[in-house]
């Protein structure tokens, strides 16, 4: 069987136009191909912008369940002055404390510079438990507030400097708490400024150390301590009538070591 001849235009007008109709199809085509490719450009550019986006929230806040430097697991006490390489030697010491304890505050007003001093020295190895209990106690959650403000300040590298100042700045009345305002003041005065205190009040908004603050409670009261504040060096608890004076704890220090 032969094959069927091809049709040939009538005339080159014809031709033409078939040639015309051939070629509108074909940009048409490249069209629809360029745009499909640019729509999927903008969603992969779009879809990019958002992963960063989340991606730098999630560091900022870790999903409101992280953990601090120097952190391993939930409970674990906070290393205070992580720079600092202790003597092999040296004891380590807890201090359980909730930030709305009056008794905390008469406490670190009377030894706070000295467990600074021994730590900055290398001849501690510092750990703070940051407790909550008086949130239900009180009837707020300031302790757990001003815990993750601690620990959002800790980003910064400002534990400590925060630490000294949410003592000294308790309500005159128990049970009163921080305002978010008085929060932020501890922090500026902590020395976290500028891009960190955005930083830190997104840290704060998000709960960043909520759940650890939480864990901590849990996790101190599981082993035995039951109220604030309370210290052991060595896991030993301390008696704090004798270590109510620079001197005293000092000398309790220095005999754990030996």
């Amino acid at each position: 069987m032969g094959k069927k001849p091809t049709r040939q235009p009538a005339s080159s007008r014809q031709a033409k136009i078939q040639a015309a109709q051939t070629s509108q199809g074909s940009g048409a085509n490249k069209i629809v191909v360029a745009t499909v490719v640019l729509v999927v450009a903008i969603i992969a550019v779009v879809g990019g912008v958002i992963w960063m986006q989340q991606s730098q929230e999630d560091e900022i806040t870790g999903g409101g369940n992280a953990l601090p430097t120097g952190v391993s697991e939930l409970g674990q006490g906070f290393p205070a002055f992580q720079d600092v390489t202790a003597a092999a030697n040296a004891p380590t010491v807890d201090v359980y404390v909730d930030y709305q304890c009056p008794a905390c505050a008469s406490f670190e007003a009377v030894v706070g510079d000295t467990f600074t001093s021994l730590a900055q020295e290398g001849k501690i190895k510092l750990v703070y438990h940051v407790k909550n209990f008086l949130d239900d106690n009180l009837g707020n959650d300031s302790s757990t507030r001003a815990g993750n403000a601690a620990f959002c300040a800790s980003d910064d590298g400002r534990f400590e400097a925060f630490h000294e100042q949410v003592f000294p700045n308790q309500p005159a009345v128990e049970g009163e708490g921080f305002t978010d305002a008085q929060l932020q003041s501890m922090a500026e005065a902590a020395g976290v400024t500028g891009p960190a205190l955005t930083t830190w009040q997104a840290c704060v908004d998000a709960g960043k150390y909520v759940d650890y603050v939480d864990s901590v409670e849990a996790t101190s009261f599981q082993d035995g301590v039951r109220g604030t504040p309370t210290v052991r060096i060595n896991g030993e608890d301390v008696e704090l009538g004798s270590i109510a004076s620079p001197e005293l704890l000092t000398e309790a220090i220095e005999n754990a070591t030996q």
